[in-house]
């Protein structure tokens, strides 16, 4: 996943050893303790154990992971995982240089790292957590087993060092994107008169899969409906279909939406099209390292407000990755529950944004782009640039 550290002792970490360093001396964390299945992944180069890709639960408990890396000594970092990864580790050795694969629920998996960081020394460290991802069972045995530390919020840190992406991590994105893309297309064409919602979901899950995706989720409306969930709702002449849909490529995330049509556009849906495509070009124009992401979001929805259709358009961007929301954080509680703490800095270069109008025609239904942009020196790339326009299924 990312570029390995040349300055880890020859280690091969999977990632910036100094910029982690300094995020956590930043945050005033000494010992972080990663716990979340992508953070995890992210600190371990990639790896996440196939077994519980898809769940947490076994037995009376549960899968939890822990990456233990202490700021600063690369060479004491530890993984706790699960029994059964002792064959991963054996086929792909872990760059930890210290792995305890003898887990099998949350209890005993913190037990393991409490007793790695007492042979630290690390016993009276600041210790940063993930506390969304930290049940409270594996929480009070740590506190009880190390009573003299400090144990801070990590959240924050972690999203801070996952915000801008290496070279490897864009191109899985990249392909996340495209293969999403592809699919979307290969759907609506694939698509008849008469054909239901749960049908077009089910071929959108095929395609995505047959391209080596891993299916999320689909959002899908068809008509004057505002309604996305699956259902027997069945695409008509004329109608219009939205088909917005996540999925992701080794953990990293596509997220676009496509529009179209069964039969030929009208003039008014052309039109219509094009007033949710200016906003998202006037969002585009103000993309690259430096500018403000506050810049970008106050110019796309001056565009908006200037359309008529201005009182049933929506905007929002939000950065994208390993989860579908992360930093950069650039809009305040829109429509997903954050501060937009970043929409004052400066955007960076390999930072990942979605950007996404939605026009809530009350006649013509849901029309939307959504659209995925990396944030370059001069400007930004697009992945899955393909379809920005009326995809026209003659079935």
């Amino acid at each position: 996943m990312n570029i390995a550290s040349e300055a880890a002792g020859g280690l091969g970490v999977p990632f910036d050893v100094a910029r982690l360093d300094s995020i956590l001396a930043d945050s005033g964390i000494d010992l972080l303790l990663a716990t979340s299945k992508h953070n995890a992944q992210y600190l371990m180069g990639g790896y996440k154990f196939i077994f519980f890709a898809a769940m947490d639960a076994i037995g009376h408990s549960r899968y939890l992971p822990f990456v233990a890396y202490e700021a600063g000594r690369p060479d004491r970092a530890c993984y706790v995982g699960n029994r059964m990864e002792g064959g991963e580790h054996q086929n792909h050795p872990f760059w930890t240089p210290n792995v305890h694969t003898a887990c099998w629920g949350s209890l005993d998996a913190a037990e393991l790292v409490a007793e790695h960081v007492r042979k630290c020394g690390a016993e009276r460290s600041r210790i940063g957590i993930e506390p969304a991802f930290l049940p409270v069972d594996a929480y009070e045995l740590l506190r009880d087993r190390l009573p003299d530390a400090i144990f801070v919020d990590a959240t924050g840190a972690m999203e801070r060092m996952r915000a801008v992406k290496t070279q490897a991590e864009l191109q899985l994105l990249r392909q996340a994107s495209e293969g999403i893309t592809d699919a979307m297309l290969a759907t609506i064409s694939a698509a008849r008169e008469g054909s239901t919602k749960a049908e077009i979901v089910e071929t959108l899950r095929r395609e995505e899969t047959n391209r080596g995706l891993v299916f999320d989720y689909c959002l899908l409306t068809l008509g004057a409906s505002h309604n996305r969930a699956s259902s027997q709702q069945a695409w008509g002449r004329g109608d219009v279909l939205s088909i917005d849909s996540g999925g992701n490529y080794h953990g990293y995330i596509g997220d676009l939406c496509r529009m179209g049509v069964l039969g030929e556009p009208d003039s008014e849906l052309e039109d219509l099209l094009a007033e949710v495509d200016s906003v998202q070009q006037a969002a585009f124009s103000r993309v690259k390292a430096g500018a403000m992401g506050a810049e970008m979001i106050a110019h796309a929805e001056s565009v908006l407000k200037s359309g008529p259709s201005a009182a049933f358009n929506d905007f929002f961007a939000h950065g994208m990755g390993l989860i579908s929301h992360e930093a950069p954080f650039l809009m305040t509680n829109h429509p997903v529950a954050y501060e937009g703490v970043d929409a004052e800095r400066p955007l960076q270069a390999g930072m990942v944004l979605s950007v996404e109008t939605t026009m809530s025609h009350p006649k013509r239904g849901f029309i939307k782009l959504e659209d995925t942009l990396v944030v370059t020196a001069d400007g930004y790339e697009m992945f899955g640039e393909r379809g920005r326009g009326w995809n026209v299924s003659q079935g």
